[in-house]
């Protein structure tokens, strides 16, 4: 339990306690299964306030296994395990809890009761190797598992050296974990004394800055304790993560307002949005607000940029639909290209993506008119128009068209290149869409 003194655990505290979290199943290592409970547990960790530094993926293999709790039991006070509970013999999580710390396992009557009920409820009949789910250490309490067979426990082993260990395990099936997480050791940690500080942050998003540009702007911000601010690069994308220690979230948030604005102010049009913003959402917004709407004309990206703008509820308000023109026949047949003009300049050029953009607004009777045209590779590049090379065409609302040129590099390879464009795309009408 924290020191009353440091309500804010720390290195500093003598009492000092973190948690880690522990994932088991070979299946992990392999690539076969993205580790999503790592990420859940390290967000929900967070919301607690409690510190957590390390995470540990282990395969089915019970000498791994104990090593594992041996390193993580010397440095964190909370172990928190999922997977390895199921009835299979490469289930080894509770057997190699109770064997490191030298306890029996014990058959749980109300266990087999609540996996028997559980079949029953499917017209199944429990299978003698689902007992193996009802052993738990000797003195462990259950975490209970409403949606499957495999129970959670809660355990504070007495046997052991350092006091005051505890110990969480649950299935690795996301939906029961979530649930067990919810309904049951976040109010045993929180009876701890747990959940009394926590720590909230916003994530802010910038798209056409890089992230070293970008850290040098906010530089200033870098190093400050609380709330601190950290740098993030994606996909052409770059994050600042302002992350808040205090007692409630609308503290957190008090804390975390004046920094984000100034972090704002300081990048200007970069800036575009956070948390569960995205691009595309918020030139949705943009459009809605001004009551117009936006229509597309890709080749290279072939309708990527239409699906971004449809992801979102109610994007018929301002998409009205977009035409896929990957041969130059549907350019000149469907948008109205100019032969001649395909001729002397090509498909990859901004004359030609221009009148992409100038035809699909014309054609749909949209607002604005927006294309995307380019060499996606990893083939059809030449000396003058290597891969990576995307125009983009914007026809605006008084008449105005525009077209910008953009190299993204051979080395990003396709998929990636697709991405970068369309998202350029959205951000050259985002830009265009605030200015107005």
């Amino acid at each position: 339990m924290p020191n009353a003194q440091c309500p804010m655990p720390n290195a500093h505290c003598p009492n000092f306690m973190s948690a880690e979290i522990i994932c088991v199943g070979t299946e992990l290592l392999l690539g076969d299964i993205l580790n999503g409970n790592a990420q859940y547990l390290a967000k929900e960790l967070a919301f607690l306030g409690i510190p957590h530094y390390y995470q540990t993926v282990v395969g089915d293999n019970l000498d791994r296994l104990q090593k594992a709790i041996a390193i993580a039991s010397s440095r964190a006070q909370i172990l928190i395990f999922t997977g390895g509970l199921g009835p299979t013999p490469d289930d080894l999580t509770c057997e190699a809890i109770a064997t490191y710390f030298n306890s029996p396992l014990i058959e749980r009557a109300d266990i087999i009761e609540d996996i028997t009920k559980k079949f029953a409820v499917r017209n199944r009949v429990m299978t003698p190797s689902n007992r193996k789910q009802a052993l738990i250490p000797q003195g462990a309490d259950i975490l209970p598992n409403i949606s499957g067979t495999a129970p959670g426990i809660i355990w504070q082993p007495v046997n052991q050296s350092q006091k005051n260990l505890i110990i969480l395990t649950f299935p690795g099936v996301p939906s029961e974990m979530h649930r067990m997480w919810q309904e049951t050791a976040v109010p045993f940690l929180k009876s701890q004394g747990w959940g009394e500080n926590i720590i909230h942050s916003r994530m802010l998003k910038f798209w056409g800055v890089g992230e070293s540009a970008l850290a040098e702007k906010v530089s200033s911000f870098l190093n400050v304790p609380n709330p601190t601010v950290a740098p993030y690069a994606s996909k052409g994308e770059v994050k600042l993560r302002v992350a808040a220690k205090a007692v409630s979230e609308s503290a957190a948030e008090e804390l975390i307002v004046p920094v984000e604005q100034q972090i704002k102010d300081i990048a200007g049009l970069d800036y575009y949005g956070a948390d569960d913003d995205t691009l595309a959402s918020v030139v949705g917004g943009l459009l809605r607000s001004a009551g117009e709407t936006v229509s597309v004309a890709e080749s290279c990206t072939g309708g990527y940029l239409g699906q971004m703008l449809t992801e979102n509820s109610g994007s018929s308000d301002y998409f009205w639909g977009g035409v896929i023109s990957y041969d130059n026949s549907a350019k000149v047949g469907m948008l109205g290209v100019n032969s001649e003009d395909l001729e002397k300049y090509g498909a990859v050029s901004g004359v030609v993506a221009e009148q992409m953009a100038v035809g699909v607004k014309k054609r749909l009777g949209t607002t604005w008119g927006i294309s995307i045209t380019g060499v996606a590779g990893p083939t059809g590049g030449s000396e003058t128009k290597p891969v990576g090379l995307v125009y983009i065409g914007l026809a605006a609302p008084n008449g105005e068209v525009q077209s910008f040129e953009n190299q993204f590099g051979v080395a990003r390879g396709r998929s990636l290149i697709r991405h970068l464009s369309a998202c350029t795309a959205l951000d050259i009408l985002r830009r265009r869409l605030i200015k107005k």
